[in-house]
């Protein structure tokens, strides 16, 4: 499954890692960060969609998305097209992005940023601290039950906000069991890489009142933000379209999609 490979490959690149910077070490240097951003505030429901804006070179499902150079500068751009969040990829292998990356941006803009990659270890989780991460992701289809609940806890505990990622009814339950604030629906299944834009619109009821509804995946025009604003997304994640066009102008283009309230969600 390609979900296993990334999982497994992350770990084994943090495992490489952790010889030339001890757990303690990176303990120390996450616990040394001033305060993560609020992203609960950030990313709360509006009149109008919110997009958490990804900084993203490749994908396993694509291939080459764009060079991007200078992650902080196309951060800083995602901040000033109006994005409430930036998404940074650290894994390595099959999206080409790194911790550097991750540092070079949260130094950069301030909105809330998330480290978005295959995290199944703490050791992983005290590394997004310690580069300045905001969010970390979790997803729950490359998880174990037990793995997953001592991960979202640590990350609270480092007062950082989980972003828990589903993509069926059953790992949606796993959630909101959990009690995550920050539900994300990924359109696209990692374990086969298919998609289904629809997917987010037949599981969103399922999410409670109160959390903060995420659409992941499967966004390339402003329509496709229309569509998942009137399926009840608070939020819309959208990295391919940002990176290989400019970054102000569809985001702008994007958040003018998705300018009506959802239908049957009010909003703050």
């Amino acid at each position: 499954m390609v979900l296993a490979d990334l999982t497994a490959g992350a770990v084994e690149d943090a495992e490489r890692r952790a010889l030339a910077r001890p757990l303690a070490q990176v303990e120390r240097d996450a616990l040394a960060r001033p305060a993560a951003r609020d992203a609960l505030a950030a990313l709360a429901p509006a009149a109008r969609v919110k997009i958490i804006a990804e900084v993203k070179r490749a994908s396993p499902s694509r291939g080459a998305l764009a060079d991007i150079p200078d992650p902080a500068r196309q951060a800083a751009l995602y901040e000033q097209g109006g994005a409430s969040a930036v998404s940074v990829l650290t894994e390595e292998r099959r999206f080409g992005g790194s911790l550097a990356d991750l540092e070079a941006v949260t130094s950069r803009v301030s909105l809330p940023v998330l480290r978005k990659d295959f995290i199944a270890t703490p050791y992983q989780v005290f590394e997004a601290r310690a580069a300045g991460a905001d969010l970390v992701l979790l997803i729950v289809a490359g998880l174990e039950s037990a793995v997953l609940q001592e991960l979202y806890d640590l990350v609270l505990q480092l007062g950082m906000t989980p972003l828990v990622e589903t993509h069926s009814a059953a790992e949606l339950d796993a959630a909101i069991d959990l009690g995550a604030q920050l539900i994300g629906v990924n359109a696209r299944d990692l374990k086969t890489l298919e998609l289904d834009r629809d997917l987010f619109g037949r599981l969103v009821e399922r999410i409670p009142e109160g959390t903060i509804r995420i659409a992941e995946s499967a966004v390339l025009t402003p329509a496709d933000v229309t569509h998942y604003r009137q399926a009840g997304a608070d939020v819309v994640l959208i990295g391919e379209a940002l990176v290989t066009g400019d970054p102000v102008a569809t985001l702008q283009s994007f958040l003018a999609a998705g300018a009506a309230a959802p239908t049957g969600r009010s909003t703050t």
